[in-house]
């Protein structure tokens, strides 16, 4: 979905406030929208507790739609908040441009944080069989 969100961002970009912004929302769908579909294509090799696995899974959702809201809104009212280079020449106001900086900091924080998790579940050691059960307890277990 958010690859073809990103497709359709593409189509509208030149309506945008701030053009150049809106080609930067365009990437962001479809970018985040192929790491969503490789994470789901791996997802059966990460290895973490429940309550973690749960947490990268909707930080992932969460960091991957919110970083493509977040760009296209930027792009829609036009602000330079935390996007200097692409929005030369533009600004939102005082609000608009406070909603996109807390936007673009609350996504870059989730998907650090997502990655952490993602990289520790996938760590070598987390891909071997559980080293508890031994090969009685394997045996008790048949």
């Amino acid at each position: 979905m958010l690859f073809l969100l990103g497709l359709i961002t593409g189509l509208a970009e030149q309506q945008f406030t701030n053009v150049r912004m809106g080609l930067s929302a365009h990437l962001e769908g479809l970018l985040n929208g192929i790491f969503l579909i490789a994470l789901g294509a791996i997802w059966s090799e990460v290895r973490l507790l429940p309550w973690a696995k749960s947490t990268a899974y909707w930080a992932a959702l969460y960091a991957g739609y919110g970083n493509w809201l977040v760009t296209t809104l930027a792009a829609i009212f036009g602000t330079a908040a935390d996007t200097p280079i692409a929005s030369a020449g533009h600004s939102g106001q005082p609000w608009q441009e406070s909603l996109v900086a807390a936007g673009f900091l609350s996504v870059a924080l989730v998907i650090i944080a997502c990655s952490l998790l993602l990289l520790w579940g996938l760590w070598p050691r987390a891909l071997r069989p559980n080293p508890d059960l031994s090969g009685a307890a394997r045996a008790q277990r048949k």
